[in-house]
């Protein structure tokens, strides 16, 4: 009796390195699992152009009081948090212990609780915002369009034109924020505060996974292969460039044995970034990076008291 058995062949070079690329630049589009009202908020849908015309959706969480924070996700996830909980949107991230729902329901509530006005939105290519720059990802670079078309959806409304903002920007969001400030300063004039968890260097991710995959060689083939795919440079994708226009006050939170990069990245952006207020915060006791990212969620008070400090 004849039994067929899966292939179980070990993938060679050129498709890790692939699929690395292909998780960073074209990952699945994650689904918004939950919305405000289940944390008894108001919202309203919202939708507005990035600064090159990409279509952006999103939610306003009003408040009472003259403040608005403006919400900029992570990669891989979308204005509600990401479902890493569940498959295949947590698989690549299994073997890295990071297979965990991120919810920022908890921040929004607190942030309105606390008086603030909150517009979350999706990037371009994530959540139900409009595909751009050929659906690929630039962990930042194309990203700055839309956190530039946040701030002028803002100033666009009668309501919202003339309240403080404060820039609630993770990882990718932060990444782009900074960016954004190096190339259009002007556009964030009304910006006070900014709180940032975990901005990352894409050559510092790279490297970090290929250290664990045992392939510490291969970055340059990874550049490579991510320049076809993006037509940008990975040098291009690395922050602290981007951080010395910094000029905000800006809080940097930080998962100090984070498996998918390395403290000195972080570390490196803190130090670039000019802003005469500027504080990080290590977390500690986890590896995981995703539990930055629900470290606000779970522990509020550093962002209320940043904003708060900067935005009164």
């Amino acid at each position: 009796m004849s039994q067929t058995h899966e292939s179980t062949a070990t993938p060679s070079r050129a498709e890790q390195i692939a699929g690395l690329v292909s998780g960073m630049v074209n990952p699945l589009r994650s689904p918004i699992l939950r919305n405000p009202t289940e944390d008894g908020l108001e919202y309203a849908d919202v939708y507005f152009p990035a600064m090159d015309g990409v279509r952006l959706d999103g939610w306003f969480i009003p408040a009472d009081g003259d403040r608005l924070i403006i919400a900029n996700h992570p990669i891989w996830a979308n204005r509600y948090g990401f479902p890493g909980h569940i498959a295949p949107y947590g698989d690549p991230w299994v073997a890295s212990g990071n297979d965990i729902e991120v919810n920022f329901m908890p921040d929004y509530k607190r942030l309105h609780d606390a008086g603030y006005n909150i517009l979350a939105y999706d990037l371009r290519n994530f959540g139900h915002s409009a595909s751009g720059g050929g659906n690929a990802i630039g962990n930042g670079i194309r990203e700055y369009r839309d956190v530039i078309g946040s701030l002028r959806y803002a100033r666009s409304r009668s309501d919202l034109r003339h309240m403080k903002i404060g820039l609630l920007s993770r990882c990718c969001g932060m990444n782009a924020t900074m960016v954004g400030l190096s190339k259009h300063p002007d556009e964030f004039e009304g910006v006070h505060a900014i709180v940032a968890p975990q901005p990352i260097s894409l050559s510092s991710f790279y490297r970090t996974i290929l250290d664990h995959m045992g392939m510490p060689d291969a970055l340059p083939e990874v550049a490579e292969a991510l320049r076809r795919a993006t037509s940008m440079e990975l040098k291009d994708m690395d922050m602290p460039q981007y951080a010395s226009a910094v000029d905000i006050p800006t809080l940097l939170l930080q998962v100090r044995e984070d498996t998918l990069t390395t403290p000195a990245d972080v570390q490196a952006i803190f130090d670039a970034i000019p802003a005469e207020q500027k504080e990080l915060i290590w977390i500690e006791g986890t590896q995981r990076r995703f539990d930055g990212y629900n470290y606000l969620p779970n522990n509020p008070k550093p962002m209320l008291d940043w904003f708060e400090r900067f935005m009164a």
